[in-house]
């Protein structure tokens, strides 16, 4: 059973990533800029943003976190995004979510420059990915892909299962598994809520992606033996991060699968770093 090691993975592009960003500022070139907004005090998200600002000063970005107050207004909000849009040494701009009840996270994100948008949310870059043109992709799909990529595991030609169709997984997920790409090229289902003979159509499948948030839930009576599985699902427990496959179950059933936590979730983190950097590029031209 191949372990999809993500924060092993993760280092490694972050170390080429950082010989790149120096050999670029040697030259004369400033560094890449990222700005991260947080509002409020999420417990979580206080971790996550620590952990994005740490991994982007390491590869050598200029990288700040800009905390504002829960009672902070959406028009408030939106016009320090704009300010940053407008801003020469800022090449990414990423806000944290969960926002406050009080604010529409989409018009938000909608305000960011999709030339900025380095979570790859915005529906230009969504629309861009849907025609396959260049653009910036969102995170954690392009995160997965990579990690396949590490582990020489190709979809190419295979049956793969996306269960979830959220805008930042599942539905991006599913396009990229079926661009016409090296470690693409898949013949993809997706899979929800509303799916009939849910087991029978994960266990068809040679690659099965979860993105439920039900912890265990998937056991060998949904994957097929000699699949790869890679967990996208985090849910909070009194254990700790637990993801939605049965690692226990799976580990002598399958090729390949990915631990969580350590698994999709430093990728994440790996691509939101190459997508600055890709923005950084774009806006050098």
């Amino acid at each position: 059973m191949i372990l999809l090691d993500g924060k092993a993975c993760a280092n490694h592009l972050n170390a080429k990533l950082k010989e790149k960003i120096a050999a670029d500022t040697a030259l004369g070139f400033r560094p890449p800029g990222l700005i991260v907004l947080m509002v409020g005090d999420n417990a979580a998200s206080t971790i996550y943003v620590r952990n994005k600002e740490r991994m982007a000063k390491d590869v050598g970005m200029f990288a700040k976190t800009v905390h504002l107050p829960e009672s902070i207004q959406e028009t408030e909000l939106t016009t320090l995004i704009h300010e940053f849009n407008a801003a020469d040494d800022i090449d990414g701009i990423l806000v944290q979510l969960p926002l406050p009840a009080h604010i529409n996270a989409t018009s938000c994100l909608l305000a960011i420059s999709p030339t900025k948008d380095v979570d790859g949310f915005h529906p230009t870059n969504a629309g861009c990915l849907t025609l396959g043109l260049p653009g910036l992709r969102p995170c954690t799909p392009k995160g997965i892909l990579a990690l396949l990529r590490h582990y020489h595991l190709s979809p190419a030609g295979k049956h793969a299962v996306v269960v979830g169709r959220s805008n930042i997984v599942g539905k991006p997920l599913a396009l990229m598994l079926a661009e016409p790409l090296e470690y693409a090229n898949a013949t993809v289902t997706i899979c929800h809520s509303q799916t009939t003979n849910l087991a029978a159509i994960c266990k068809s499948a040679d690659f099965l992606f979860c993105s439920v948030g039900k912890p265990h839930f998937f056991d060998r009576n949904y994957v097929k033996e000699g699949a790869v599985v890679v967990d996208v699902g985090i849910t909070r427990t009194e254990n700790g991060i637990e993801g939605d496959a049965n690692f226990a179950d799976l580990a002598d059933h399958v090729l390949a699968i990915s631990p969580v936590p350590g698994g999709v979730g430093p990728m994440t983190i790996a691509m939101l770093l190459q997508n600055t950097v890709q923005a950084w590029e774009s806006r050098r031209k």
